[in-house]
């Protein structure tokens, strides 16, 4: 069997970019978002083949999901259940699947995103910088996870704090500010001083595990993430937020370093399945049921054994379950 080009699912979230996703595919806009395109057969938004087949059809379920992703406005403060958490919350009727959902994002545009709790010290000298000496006493003494309990239930004191912010030119202090003026009262505008904030340069790639915190600020990527749709939000939205799951599921543990360094494959953790980056002129040869799009706007699935072609000027982001074979033109 050869490559057959597939149609991804629109996802037009508020928050979605307007003309990225229609520019990358060659269609005109229709002044709505689109947020997300996905490729995958997840039940939410399953890929078709041209003739409207479901991909599924040929695939089976896929344990991955590839998307395109183009946020104009920012994203809820967020984490996913690992792989424990997700079972028995899934038993328990809180989440829709019982699977992890690991994250890869690959950034097609500078991509800005707050990401995984800084190491303490940071956190304290950006914090003691910044003029805000008791939040700085919270973090060094009892730590991250005490802190954002203490910042969601109550006992820190958010206006003063978005003040304090108001005076400050650096990112963290001014997307405080902006993130308070869209969600006034709202704890996670100041839970994100505790995390990294980072700015991906097109071709880099950051890496999420299970538990991680994280909020997309803005921009464009790849991403590769399991086929779960178990999403905890902290705050930063008008959707649903469980504060109590939120504290239960968030890893703690200081993320050194979220850029991944560059590489042209990179494993979605705690699997098999590999988000592979293949520029033109190339020859790929398939591992299995892998799923590929393309800076040019091709969408494609690729079986078992099947070549696909990446032309000079293109590069290809491809999900693969497995060992890979590529090779230049």
């Amino acid at each position: 069997m050869s490559a057959r080009p597939i149609r991804g699912a629109i996802q037009r979230y508020a928050w979605g970019d307007r003309t990225f996703i229609p520019g990358l595919l060659g269609v005109e806009p229709d002044d709505r978002p689109w947020a997300e395109l996905w490729l995958g057969t997840h039940p939410g938004g399953p890929a078709r083949f041209a003739d409207g087949q479901p991909l599924r059809d040929v695939t089976g379920e896929l344990p991955y999901l590839l998307k395109v992703l183009a946020a104009a406005e920012p994203l809820s403060l967020q984490a996913h259940p690992d792989a424990a958490q997700a079972r028995a919350g899934h038993a328990a009727g809180r989440y829709p699947d019982d699977q992890a959902k690991p994250e890869l994002l690959c950034a097609l545009t500078p991509f800005e995103t707050f990401c995984g709790i800084r190491p303490v010290a940071a956190t304290r000298r950006l914090l003691e910088d910044m003029e805000l000496t008791e939040l700085a006493a919270i973090v060094d003494g009892a730590g991250p996870a005490v802190t954002l309990a203490r910042i969601y239930r109550g006992d820190v004191a958010l206006d003063a704090v978005v003040d304090v912010c108001r005076r400050h030119s650096r990112p963290e202090a001014t997307w405080v500010t902006r993130l308070a003026a869209r969600h006034p009262g709202d704890p996670s505008v100041v839970a994100t001083l505790l995390l990294n904030h980072v700015t991906l340069q097109p071709g880099q790639t950051m890496r999420l595990t299970p538990r991680h915190l994280h909020a997309y600020l803005g921009g464009a990527g790849i991403e590769l993430m399991g086929a779960s749709d178990n999403v905890v939000r902290g705050g930063l939205t008008d959707k649903p937020v469980d504060v109590d799951d939120f504290l239960r599921t968030f890893d703690p543990t200081p993320l050194d370093e979220p850029v991944m360094p560059p590489a042209d494959e990179y494993e979605l953790p705690g699997t098999a399945v590999r988000l592979l980056s293949i520029a033109g002129p190339a020859t790929h040869r398939s591992a299995g049921h892998e799923l590929a799009v393309t800076t040019a706007g091709r969408t494609t699935y690729v079986p078992a054994g099947a070549e696909l072609d990446v032309a000079d000027g293109e590069t290809a982001y491809v999900a693969s379950p497995g060992v890979v074979d590529s090779a230049s033109v």
